[in-house]
């Protein structure tokens, strides 16, 4: 176990290397589950708990407006004042500014591509970033730091062109957390409450009828399918407001062959793009997954580690470019001018994101009972020419890309489905 922990501490480093802090943050929270075995020891990554106060189905009152909307007033708990990192109107918002893209054309010609958000946006996104923290603790500070911020403009911070986008801290595991041998259940119960209260605070203060879209990758993806499992799936009022839920990364289960059940009795897979109430999941491989694997098998020992053992189900797998199924190209937002997904050798002119046209395309995949994101590389687009790299190996897969590789796509998706929201 302490070998392996500290292989996976060593290829972390490599990864920031290569890519950034950012997007070593971004895995961190799969080494130490690769290590896990079925003890409960000290080394296991779990996804937090949930919070114990919960809403169940009794969650607000509703009325309804001269338009004949319902709109429910909720009064949930909230065990304290939350802590935005983006939310609208706060003053210097981190995640406003700097978002256009330069668009590389097979022949490697470019084309810059401004950022607009959207003037008056119909529904809002609530996202919960991925393990990102540097602190020293076990558990990350309550407040603001640069490490978040980078990842939520990465990850989130385009959803602006569709929707109000909040983005609350939380005291999540931090890197370091993940190898120190002392995570505990109060550990993983702070950071779960922090979650539970920033949403209830949205609720109670300012959803006020919105829809809201449901955004989260690795961590911040299982903290959402806790927070789902527990409390959303469970309350109509909650579920009515909800446009779809956004889960990278993050082992949606399902029962084999179908598209509710599961984690969720309430919530199916989406498989339209005006299909509301569902969810979208997946993992990316380039390559059928190892048995064992982090992610794309219901069945390995590290979804029992994860803390949601899979009792016979699979994973969910939703192609954000064809949710009806089959293979269809990705429209990636990588970072940086080299497009790897990381910024560190960005030039000060360069955007902050390159989408490479017809360089990816993706279809779900079932075999060998793993259920994954198949992703091609056909290697076309100029100085792209490039395979994604699952740089820590193939229990990993392409964790690392699963957002920024489809980002176009699950925005896309997005504003398609606040369009449709009645």
């Amino acid at each position: 176990m302490a070998r392996c922990a500290q292989q996976g501490r060593t290829a972390t480093r490599r990864l920031s290397q290569r890519l950034g802090a950012a997007a070593a943050a971004f895995v961190a929270a799969a080494a130490l589950s690769a290590c896990s075995t079925s003890s409960s020891g000290g080394g296991v990554v779990e996804p937090p708990a949930a919070a114990s106060s919960s809403a169940g189905s009794g969650s607000g009152s509703s009325s309804t407006g001269g338009s004949g909307a319902t709109t429910t007033h909720f009064s949930l708990p909230v065990t304290h004042p939350t802590v935005w990192l983006c939310r609208p109107v706060m003053a210097k918002n981190p995640c406003e500014g700097g978002l256009d893209a330069t668009v590389v054309r097979p022949d490697g010609t470019r084309q810059r591509e401004p950022f607009r958000p959207a003037a008056t946006p119909k529904v809002d996104c609530f996202y919960v970033y991925p393990t990102a923290s540097a602190a020293a603790g076990v558990n990350a500070p309550l407040a603001s730091a640069p490490e978040l911020v980078r990842t939520t403009r990465a990850q989130a911070a385009r959803f602006a062109s569709v929707c109000r986008l909040f983005a609350p801290v939380y005291r999540q595991i931090t890197i370091k957390g993940l190898f120190s041998g002392k995570l505990t259940p109060q550990a993983r119960q702070l950071a779960a409450e922090d979650v539970s209260s920033a949403w209830h605070d949205y609720l109670d203060n300012d959803n006020k009828g919105r829809g809201v879209l449901l955004i989260g990758h690795s961590q911040g993806a299982f903290a959402l399918d806790a927070l789902m499992r527990q409390e959303v799936d469970k309350s109509a009022d909650e579920r009515r407001l909800l446009v779809s839920a956004l889960l990278m990364g993050g082992n949606v289960l399902v029962p084999p062959g179908k598209d509710i059940g599961g984690d969720f009795s309430q919530i199916p897979a989406c498989r339209r793009p005006t299909q509301h109430a569902c969810v979208v999941a997946y993992s990316m491989f380039d390559r059928q997954p190892p048995n064992p694997s982090l992610f794309g098998r219901g069945d390995s020992a590290s979804n029992a580690a994860l803390g949601n053992p899979a009792k016979g189900l699979q994973v969910l797998c939703t192609n954000p470019a064809a949710l009806s199924g089959g293979r269809a190209a990705l429209h990636p937002y990588l970072l940086g001018p080299t497009g790897t997904g990381g910024s560190a050798g960005a030039a000060a002119a360069d955007p902050n994101f390159v989408e490479p046209a017809d360089l990816l395309h993706a279809e779900c995949r079932n075999s060998g009972g793993a259920s994954w994101l198949q992703v091609d590389s056909d290697g076309k687009t100029g100085p792209l020419r490039q395979k994604l790299v699952g740089t820590l190996g193939a229990i990993w897969g392409l964790h690392v890309y699963d957002v920024n590789a489809a980002l176009g796509d699950l925005v896309e998706l997005a504003r398609h489905q606040a369009e449709s929201w009645a």
